[in-house]
C-alpha cells in the first residue's frame, strides 16, 4: 500500500513553502507575492514566476473591485467554473458568454472565433468588472480592439493568461504594451485556465 500525505490543508502548506524556497520571488512586492505563489502552484512549476508580470497598480485595483462587487468576465468555462465562490467578497457574478446561442452566428458575422465574438456581448458587464482570459489568444486580441474604442466601457483589471502556440505571446505581449487597464499576464507561451483561476482566487480570498 502506498504511504502518503493525506492531510490537505499539510499538502497545501507544504506545496507554498516548497514554492518560496525554490522559486525566485524577488521581483514581487508583498501584495504580488501569494498571486504568484498560487499561480505557481496552479501551474506546478518553478520557474513559472520569471514570466509572471502584475502592472503596478493591478492586484490593488483588481481587489477594489471584486470588494465592491465587481463581476467576473472570463472567456471560457475551464475558467468561470474554477472560480472558488465562497472566497468571492460580494457573491460577485461569475460570467461566461461563450455557449451563448447567439455567439456562432455573431463570429461569424465578425469572421472571427466564437471566442472573440463572445465578448461582445460582455458590453453590458463590462464596466468596472475584472476580466479574466486564460484559454483564447483571439479573445484578448479582440478586447483589446473594444478598448480601443472610446465609447466602450473599461474593466478594472484584465487578467491576460490565455496558453498556446498561435497567438498565445503575441495577444499577451500587446496587452503589456497598451495597458489599457491594470493587468496581469505570464508571458510567452505558458499560461491557461488553471493559472488564470489561481490568480482569480488569489485575489478574491484577500479583497475583503
Amino acid at each position: 500500500m502506498h504511504v502518503y500525505e493525506t492531510d490537505g490543508a499539510a499538502i497545501y502548506r507544504q506545496s507554498f513553502a516548497m514554492i518560496r524556497a525554490e522559486a525566485d520571488l524577488a521581483a514581487f512586492g508583498p501584495e504580488e507575492e501569494p498571486v504568484a505563489v498560487r499561480m505557481i502552484h496552479a501551474a506546478g512549476l518553478i520557474g513559472l514566476e520569471a514570466h509572471i508580470r502584475f502592472s503596478a497598480d493591478f492586484v490593488a485595483a483588481a481587489r477594489v473591485a471584486l470588494a465592491a462587487g465587481a463581476p467576473i468576465l472570463c472567456d471560457a468555462r475551464m475558467v468561470s467554473e474554477g472560480v472558488t465562490a465562497g472566497r468571492l467578497p460580494r457573491s460577485n457574478l461569475v460570467i461566461c458568454t461563450l455557449h451563448q446561442p447567439e455567439v456562432p452566428q455573431l463570429a461569424q458575422s465578425l469572421a472571427t472565433t466564437r471566442s472573440a465574438a463572445a465578448l461582445e456581448l460582455w458590453r453590458p458587464y463590462l464596466k468596472g468588472a475584472v476580466v479574466a482570459i486564460g484559454n483564447a489568444p483571439t479573445a484578448l486580441f479582440h478586447l483589446l480592439n473594444m478598448l480601443k474604442d472610446p465609447g466602450c466601457p473599461r474593466p478594472a483589471a484584465i487578467v491576460g493568461c490565455p496558453v498556446g502556440f498561435v497567438g498565445a505571446a503575441e495577444s499577451k505581449a500587446a496587452l503589456w504594451d497598451e495597458q489599457p487597464v491594470p493587468c496581469c499576464i505570464v508571458s510567452g507561451r505558458l499560461g491557461g485556465s488553471a493559472v488564470t483561476v489561481a490568480a482569480l482566487n488569489a485575489l478574491a480570498s484577500r479583497s475583503e
